[in-house]
């Protein structure tokens, strides 16, 4: 295989000016191996169903580099039998896709190949305004309605007094999810509007391609996966006083391109405030979701600027299609970051959780106790860079059975830490004290041999000033 694809990546060119003659290089080619345009399998003297098995326990970063050797290898490396068949033999591989925002306000997608440590740059979001028209009059005006309306820290941070920041943004408060190997950005602002549209990008093809709309415009909305299909909870949506926080749910089922309509949250929590200027003051906003024990759980918060409320949660079940007060401890005990927001991930069938405590440069992972309704810790620090100026300093990512946070080093570069935990549920474990300059020199690192926590560098690159937004793992 090596020798076959060393000569089908040598050009004639290049022969023909070692001093062969032209005849001899005619000669040479049709003896030699090579791959022709025209050839009716992918390997001479090997069936393509062989050839197929071969291709398929190949690493997917060398796919890369095999699509050159011919239009049908290329062909074949984008085919769906292809993954079809690495489900069928598990060889497929989980991916991290990242999502930043650099200095110029521009949002970016960079796919990791854990394994390898290869980074790669993925196609930019197409560029859109085709959907709802921008409101009339200038932008800081209407800005200016949506802060009185609902202010979130989120929006306004950064962008008040810049006139065309959401024409400079597109996607700003866009939610992203994956389901069925591909990546879906969902929603977010255009022009100064809540956009229902939704982008899907397929892995395989490297292409972005639309899909069917939401049935509501939603910016800041909550995504989880169940069953194969894409729901989608909450955010804001533009009234005419404003933003106004959404209760609608609605889910996307990929393999029809279609969505339906799952019944509101009700927010049960939210009605029983005790007075009526509270009610119209606070208001229910749904803060998280995560895919957990076959349900969706969406814990949810009443904000009023610039406080945030904790009020527990609901759970929705697809089996009954009903909403379910969450148990007050999974909802009063989930650890909330900045702005409320709500992170967390489920690995290896357990609920985590990152709580940032008091300190920007400190954090703790707990872990969701099913049987006693409580959070507990089983990471007592987490080394997380002092971001203070970042909207999102930290994410967490579930891929090879781990639990990775996402975050800056001391030298401000990206780097993806996986956490290898020696047991779940124990006496609450302590993480090594590692420092900053450790982590970043020091591709594994291990803790003392008492320690519960052994952390790892997956990756580490530098993206410049470039800030967290999202991420998602694909597994193909």
């Amino acid at each position: 295989m090596g020798a076959f694809f060393s000569v089908a990546s040598t050009k004639s060119g290049k022969r023909e000016w070692n001093g062969v003659s032209p005849n001899e290089t005619c000669k040479r080619q049709r003896m030699s191996p090579t791959v022709d345009e025209e050839s009716p399998r992918l390997i001479p003297n090997l069936p393509d169903e062989l050839s197929l098995q071969i291709i398929a326990r190949l690493p997917r970063i060398c796919y890369l580099n095999v699509r050159m050797v011919s239009k049908k290898w290329k062909s074949t490396t984008m085919s769906l039998e292809l993954y079809k068949l690495r489900k069928e033999l598990g060889t497929t591989e989980e991916w991290l896709y990242l999502l930043i925002k650099d200095g110029e306000n521009n949002l970016l997608w960079h796919a990791l190949d854990p394994r390898s440590k290869i980074w790669q740059r993925v196609p930019n979001m197409p560029n859109f305004a085709d959907e709802e028209e921008p409101r009339k009059g200038s932008s800081r005006l209407w800005m200016w309605n949506m802060v009185e309306g609902i202010r979130i820290a989120e929006v306004i941070r950064g962008f008040l007094g810049r006139k065309d920041a959401f024409d400079e943004m597109p996607y700003c408060g866009c939610a992203i999810g994956a389901v069925d190997g591909c990546l879906y950005v969902l929603g977010g602002f255009s022009k100064a509007s809540t956009m229902r549209c939704v982008w899907r990008f397929d892995p395989i093809q490297s292409t972005w391609s639309k899909v069917s709309p939401m049935s509501t415009g939603r910016a800041y909305s909550k995504t989880g996966i169940l069953n194969n299909k894409l729901y989608v909870v909450g955010g804001v949506s533009q009234g005419q006083a404003g933003l106004v926080p959404l209760q609608s749910a609605e889910v996307f089922d990929p393999s029809t391109d279609t969505w339906s309509h799952v019944p509101s949250m009700p927010f049960s929590r939210a009605q029983v405030l005790p007075s009526a200027f509270l009610a119209d003051m606070l208001k229910p906003i749904a803060t998280g979701l995560t895919s957990y024990m076959g349900r969706l759980c969406v814990p949810q918060s009443l904000y009023s600027w610039p406080f945030f409320v904790d009020v527990g949660g609901e759970i929705y079940d697809p089996d009954t299609d009903s909403w379910i007060e969450m148990p007050a401890g999974m909802g009063e005990g989930w650890p909330a970051r900045q702005a409320g927001t709500k992170l967390s991930v489920v690995v290896d069938g357990e609920l985590y959780a990152f709580d940032p405590s008091n300190s920007m440069d400190s954090g703790r992972i707990k872990v969701y106790d099913q049987g006693e309704d409580a959070w507990k810790v089983v990471i007592g620090k987490v080394p997380i860079y002092d971001s203070a100026d970042s909207e999102s300093p930290y994410l967490l990512a579930g891929f090879h059975g781990k639990l990775h946070v996402i975050t800056k080093d001391a030298n401000h570069d990206i780097a993806v830490l996986q956490a290898g935990l020696r047991n779940n549920l124990g006496s609450s474990p302590s993480l090594s004290t590692l420092s900053q300059s450790t982590l970043h020199e020091s591709p594994e690192l291990a803790s003392e041999s008492d320690a519960a926590v052994v952390w790892r560098v997956v990756a580490c690159r530098d993206f410049g000033r470039a800030e967290l937004v999202s991420c998602q793992v694909i597994d193909i």
